[in-house]
């Protein structure tokens, strides 16, 4: 729209240079970011050497991938998308080729812990940096609130557990809050139409999408913000250029990805996906937002929302980028919601809600709190108050529970199916046999017999049948088509594929070890055509039921050895 002129908005306070923090010689910012840093590393060490056992699909996958076997679960398999994080399995792949990564040990940690931990620290640093980029914008002081915020941040265990737990979260959570991030900075100083702008957005949504699936939600961030600056811009024609410019540039790596799952896999959504079988969302998914609000309390959500509602109704000069953020901070909730509920607890798919409320909240507040009139000031100081010991007191109690029983951790899974397993095959002189079990990330990458995966997320026969509800089928594909050597099973999994009831199992296997609580639905079995004589078998039951309560005993936050290799056969701490 040639000859428009669009009013500059109120400039910004100028920021001195960054003032030295007392006696140390450190800027405020980088001590701000410290601050932050050190409180979430010392929450992270809280969870010990614990990687949840998903997170070793990943791992499996990245160990194939540097090895130059392509993406498939173990040497040997089929392709198969088994995981859902192809920027994160690509960074474990080029950290294995460095030689940071499933190699061995880092200063005694083993690295298959050490390297994902510090990858995710370095990614909340990120975060921290980002949110400096914003206070700094907007507050002489920004030191202080970006210390508040990664305090704050440090203190939510659901952000933490499933930053350090070897799975993608914390490079999510890092690509979701830059992309908030550069569309704040843009908005403030009126440069939300450039090519450099449109172009760092769909790069950013993009990674986003291709860290997690649902990560595609955040290619509409920035058609939506151009949306809400039309009024202000009036520039409609501009404005679907630069949408469309930051879509392509979005659909480069994200259409090319989906071609080549497409040439690879013969499906369009990733194997975990099928075998999940995410259903469209209803009306109801919308209550989920209450499973959010009661996990942080419904006085601090009021809270932060009134306060950013007043924030959004006073004329502040940076109301529009503040409306801005809630743009993402939306989408990420609307991400949540779609999604099946995740059985692990701690709410594992929230990780980007926290830093992008926690950036809407403290900006809101940092603005009442110093430029506030003395009444706004203190009733949002005593809402606080009120607000931040009970909502602390439960995340304390929350983190410490999930410190107490973690979820299924990986090294409890190579002992448990990857080293007893090998130890029944070597028993029975098993060469070459087969296990079907649920729980196969670290079984991936210590069994040496081929994995057969019950829930289907590596397997793409088996997640059919989960996809299309057929569990008659599965029972079919199993005891008549695959015949694993051995097999477990338990929990939900016999209950769902009702595998222990059906008769060819007793026909065709014998137990190795029965839950004494549990019974068949959570047992070990090893085929009848297999065993060599009863003295064999007999062997194998009796180290079963020395080394399964023993393991029963071992510490949840153990690390297992330094590396988790093929054929492991030893059992216990590392």
């Amino acid at each position: 729209m040639t000859g428009l002129h669009i009013p500059a908005p109120p400039a910004a306070p100028e920021t001195p240079t960054p003032p030295r923090w007392r006696g140390t010689g450190v800027s405020a910012p980088v001590f701000a970011v410290l601050v932050g840093t050190s409180a979430l590393a010392y929450h992270g060490s809280r969870y010990g050497n614990w990687i949840v056992d998903d997170a070793a699909i990943t791992f499996a996958y990245a160990r194939s991938v540097s090895e130059g076997l392509g993406p498939v679960a173990q040497a040997g398999a089929d392709p198969v998308e088994g995981f859902s994080n192809p920027t994160w399995m690509a960074l474990l792949a080029l950290g294995r080729l460095v030689g940071l990564f499933d190699r061995g040990a880092l200063l005694g940690v083993p690295d298959y812990v050490a390297f994902p931990k510090a990858v995710a620290l370095l990614c909340c640093v990120g975060i921290l940096v980002a949110a400096y980029r914003v206070f700094a914008a907007v507050t002489r002081h920004a030191w202080l609130p970006t210390a508040v915020f990664g305090v704050a941040l440090a203190a939510v265990p659901s952000f933490v557990i499933w930053s350090f737990s070897g799975l993608e979260n914390a490079l999510y959570a890092l690509l979701v809050v830059w992309l908030a991030v550069v569309l704040f900075l843009a908005v403030l100083r009126d440069r939300l139409l450039t090519v450099r702008v449109a172009v760092v957005a769909g790069v950013l949504a993009g990674a986003a999408a291709l860290t997690r699936p649902e990560g595609l939600i955040y290619a509409g961030t920035y058609p939506f913000v151009l949306l809400l600056a039309l009024p202000r811009t009036r520039a409609f024609g501009r404005s679907v250029g630069f949408g469309a410019l930051s879509t392509a540039v979005f659909a480069v790596p994200v259409g090319g990805y989906f071609l080549w799952r497409y040439a690879t896999f013969g499906r369009w959504l990733p194997n975990t996906a099928v075998a999940k079988d995410q259903a469209l969302p209803g009306i109801d998914n919308l209550l989920r937002t209450g499973e959010l609000v009661a996990y942080v309390g419904a006085p601090m959500v009021l809270v932060t929302v009134g306060v950013a509602g007043v924030v959004l109704g006073r004329p502040v000069w940076w109301r529009r980028g503040l409306l801005t953020l809630l743009v993402p901070t939306a989408l990420a909730v609307l991400a949540y919601v779609v999604l099946q509920p995740d059985w692990m607890g701690q709410y594992r798919f929230a990780t980007p809600i926290w830093p992008l409320a926690l950036l809407v909240g403290v900006l809101a507040g940092t603005e009442l709190l110093s430029r506030g009139r003395i009444v706004a000031r203190a009733a949002v100081s005593a809402a606080l108050v009120v607000t931040l010991v009970p909502t602390g007191l439960s995340l304390v109690d929350s983190g410490r529970e999930f410190a107490s029983a973690p979820t299924v951790a990986t090294c409890r899974i190579a002992d448990r199916f990857g080293a007893m397993f090998n130890v029944y095959a070597d028993m029975l002189d098993v060469r070459e046999g087969s296990v079907l079990l649920p729980d196969v990330g670290a079984t991936l990458l210590t069994s040496r017999l081929e994995v057969i995966d019950q829930a289907g997320l590596v397997d793409a026969e088996v997640a059919g049948f989960y996809g299309a509800g057929d569990m008659a089928g599965l029972r079919d594909y199993v005891f008549d088509e695959v015949r694993p050597t051995f097999l477990h099973s338990h929990g939900a999994w016999s209950a769902g594929t009702g595998i222990p009831d059906d008769p060819r199992l007793a026909r065709d296997y014998t137990p190795v070890h029965v839950d004494p609580d549990d019974g068949r639905s959570n047992a070990d079995w090893v085929r009848r055509d297999v065993v060599p004589d009863s003295d064999s078998l007999d062997a194998v039951r009796a180290y079963a039921e020395v080394t399964i309560p023993e393991l029963s005993t071992e510490p949840p936050r153990r690390h297992c050895g330094p590396t988790l290799h093929p054929g492991r056969t030893e059992t216990g701490s590392g």
